[in-house]
């Protein structure tokens, strides 16, 4: 009789136990404020401006991005040095209801090698590597 007893005990802990365990499932995520609720968020108008270029003579890399942004007004530019030699540049703004207008110019005259001067040069000449390592079985060193 006891043992009846002890086991409905503690078969009623166990439902106890097991129904205060916090429960996982997924649900949308929930905000952490109403719009009853005193606290206020102010959103601030959005504002930066930055610049960054690229200048790299051995490998003719030459180009940047400059921006600005106060509010809805966006302005800036980039540019970048073509193959061809030409440089073109962007100058662009955001104009609310019509978007991005970009304004594309380029300086200088575009120039092609001659044909004859890749013709005239010698294929390059490859060779299989060489070993650089040995395994343990072989007589060999580096």
């Amino acid at each position: 009789m006891m043992a009846k007893v002890l086991v409905v005990v503690l078969g009623l802990v166990a439902l106890v136990a097991a129904d205060s365990f916090e429960r996982y499932s997924y649900s949308p995520p929930r905000p952490r404020y109403s719009s009853g609720s005193s606290e206020s968020f102010e959103s601030s108008e959005a504002q930066y401006n930055f610049n960054w270029a690229v200048n790299h003579a051995p490998s003719r890399n030459d180009f940047g991005h400059q921006e600005a942004r106060d509010g809805d007004d966006t302005q800036g530019s980039y540019f970048v040095q073509l193959p061809d030699g030409r440089l073109q540049k962007v100058a662009f703004h955001v104009d609310g209801d019509d978007g991005y207008i970009a304004e594309v110019t380029y300086s200088g005259e575009a120039q092609f090698p001659d044909s004859d001067s890749y013709e005239s040069r010698e294929a390059p000449r490859y060779a299989a590597p060489r070993r650089s390592y040995f395994t343990p079985d072989s007589n060999e060193s580096k």
